[in-house]
């Protein structure tokens, strides 16, 4: 079992001393992934429902770092971790130009890229940029994987979709992973089921669903039958894709935390922890991300430190 966290792209914490020093700090200590979220603006007006939060708001931020470009620039100044986006709204930018980013990434950090893919969920935002219709991001979410696709690994690639059409063009150089890039898919509905399930090379659930919450082995395992199921209506073996868990924030200062008359997980002694990761990884589960508590860039690392020296050097 391998373990990421957060480096924040929005807020005081996002700037360029900041990320890199947990960046660099994370992968000292033996991080596999290290993760970046996906804002390019923020509509001071937001009637679109977070589906992360209780009361499905989002507390916004006037300040964010764009995703892929503070991804290249950490790639810089790491030399092993693998860089995720957590997850990249597919319909914020144009398909070829997108797949070019990326492909370009996975270059210049030699092979570390992973692309965590949604269809997005404000529609503010989708407005604000440009973005297909939000109504139909499913269906461009779909399309433009299948586009990253093609012109990551075909030699003359060529596409004639509903919102993305080319042909007769170089595509070159291609990404060093081969075939591409590992796409793993972030989301809890039905529909991103199906989408790791048919496109997909992992599924990278958030555990803090409001719709859909996953917040047990048990809820887990559950959710990885219905995966394997839509993978077999696909024709694909859903033993090889790579799960990952977001199990939320962890404090290692918390304490054991009381939900419902029950210890909430990932809360309490490092035992307990590490007993909650078994759990996870007996289940099948390939890797678990947090976000650390921390009000600045040395209690991010401080936790981060704590975490891999208590619990995740033990598994």
């Amino acid at each position: 079992m391998q373990f990421g966290f957060d480096v924040p792209t929005q807020g005081p914490l996002a700037n360029p001393e900041n990320t890199v020093r947990m960046a660099k700090r994370g992968e000292e200590l033996g991080y596999g992934y290290l993760y970046f979220s996906d804002h390019i603006v923020y509509p001071r007006t937001v009637d679109s429902p977070y589906p992360y939060s209780p009361g499905k708001k989002l507390p916004g931020a006037e300040n964010y770092l764009e995703q892929l470009t503070l991804i290249s620039h950490l790639a810089a100044h790491t030399s092993q971790v693998k860089l995720l986006t957590s997850v990249m709204v597919v319909p914020y930018r144009p398909a070829v130009f997108t797949a070019k980013i990326l492909s370009t990434i996975d270059i210049l950090s030699k092979g570390r890229l992973v692309l965590g893919a949604g269809a997005g969920w404000m529609k503010e935002e989708f407005q604000a940029v440009g973005a297909e219709d939000f109504h139909k991001r499913g269906k461009v979410t779909n399309e433009y994987l299948r586009a990253f696709k093609e012109l990551w690994t075909s030699p003359d690639p060529s596409f004639d979709g509903d919102y993305v059409q080319f042909s007769d063009l170089a595509f070159e150089p291609k990404p060093v992973q081969k075939p591409h890039p590992p796409i793993w898919i972030g989301g809890e509905s039905p529909a991103a089921v199906r989408r790791a399930a048919t496109l997909g090379d992992g599924w990278y659930p958030i555990s803090y669903s409001q719709s859909f919450p996953i917040v047990t082995p048990t809820e887990m395992k559950s959710r990885l039958a219905e995966l394997d199921a839509e993978a077999r209506k696909a024709g694909r073996d859903a033993s090889r894709l790579t799960i990952t868990y977001h199990a939320g924030v962890y404090d290692a200062k918390l304490g054991e935390v009381k939900e419902n008359g029950r210890r909430k997980q990932f809360t309490g002694s490092p035992q307990q922890v590490l007993g909650d990761l078994k759990s996870y990884q007996d289940i099948g589960v390939d890797n678990i991300f947090f976000i650390y508590a921390g009000a600045d860039a040395d209690q991010i690392c401080d936790t981060a430190e704590h975490f891999m020296d208590k619990v995740g050097s033990k598994i």
